[in-house]
């Protein structure tokens, strides 16, 4: 004789996972023929009756996932589609039907539905998912129904179970987090800017003619404010000559006098050379045109 385990005198360690073909196979079939099945343990629930969340109460089995042979209503007298309203929302049918087989067998057929609450079609999308499994007409067990019945299948079975929700981003926070960035990099570029960009390379002349030097040239010439072309290079070598022909000098007192204002030059770009080492490389310029 065999024994028909309920869902209380299961073993330690059982679980109920059973494929898409066995469910058909061993549950649905024997349900509809009347016949027991190899473990009692899904109920009869009119699941249409109540909402996703209210069903696992309803359960005999299941932690994530739960099991249930209900009947379908039509939605019309004379119509072939189901009632899928519960009490506060309804079933929406996804994807396509998915064809069950067993061996080479066309034995049932899957559909994949989703649960949105309110009204269609304005419903709000939920988490819970139902997978329904229905027989093939002809396999389905005939009984006598009275004219005017709104049951469309005595049974089919459910499985029920809720999707884990996904860290999603809105798009809110997705331009909220797109300010920020772009706030970053504006505050970084102020602090770029409001930087003086120095040249690697060139000449004294070129560095005396930029204007971010003007106030440190102020600082570093101990003589009378000079004009504007004073900071070209030439124009100041024409300035130690001009000096020796207004005060008469001998030859010996000019070339003396030149000395010092090359002495003088060299003196500011040693200066700048210690206030600015990235222009190391301005020294082997000044030695070349002392000499």
């Amino acid at each position: 004789m065999e024994v028909i385990r309920t869902g209380s005198d299961l073993p330690p360690g059982f679980r109920f996972h059973p494929t898409d073909e066995e469910l058909i196979v061993y549950y649905l079939r024997n349900q509809a023929a009347l016949r027991p099945c190899p473990v009692s343990i899904i109920p009869e629930v009119d699941i249409y009756k109540f909402d996703p969340w209210q069903l696992p109460e309803k359960a005999e089995f299941g932690e994530k996932e739960w099991y249930f042979f209900s009947p379908r209503d039509r939605k019309y007298p004379n119509g072939q589609r189901p009632n899928r309203a519960t009490v506060s929302g309804y079933w929406k049918a996804t994807g396509t039907d998915k064809a069950i087989y067993s061996g080479t067998n066309y034995v049932g057929v899957k559909k994949a539905l989703v649960f949105y609450k309110g009204r269609p079609p304005k419903g709000i999308k939920s988490d819970w998912i139902m997978h329904e499994y229905r027989l093939l007409p002809d396999m389905k067990m005939h009984t006598s129904r009275q004219n005017g019945s709104m049951r469309l299948d005595d049974w089919v079975l459910c499985r029920i179970y809720k999707k884990k929700s996904t860290n999603k981003v809105t798009d809110s926070e997705t331009k909220m987090m797109m300010m920020t960035t772009q706030e970053a990099n504006d505050q970084a570029q102020m602090l770029t800017s409001s930087k003086p960009t120095f040249p690697r390379t060139g000449s004294l002349t070129h560095l005396l003619e930029l204007d971010y030097w003007a106030p440190l040239a102020h600082l570093l010439y101990d003589g009378p404010p000079p004009s504007s072309s004073w900071y070209n290079g030439e124009d100041f070598h024409r300035h130690g000559a001009a000096v020796g022909d207004a005060a008469g000098e001998t030859g010996g007192q000019k070339l003396q006098m030149k000395q010092e204002v090359v002495n003088q030059q060299e003196d500011t770009t040693g200066s700048l050379l210690n206030q600015f080492p990235a222009f190391s490389g301005l020294h082997a310029f000044g030695s070349h045109r002392c000499n």
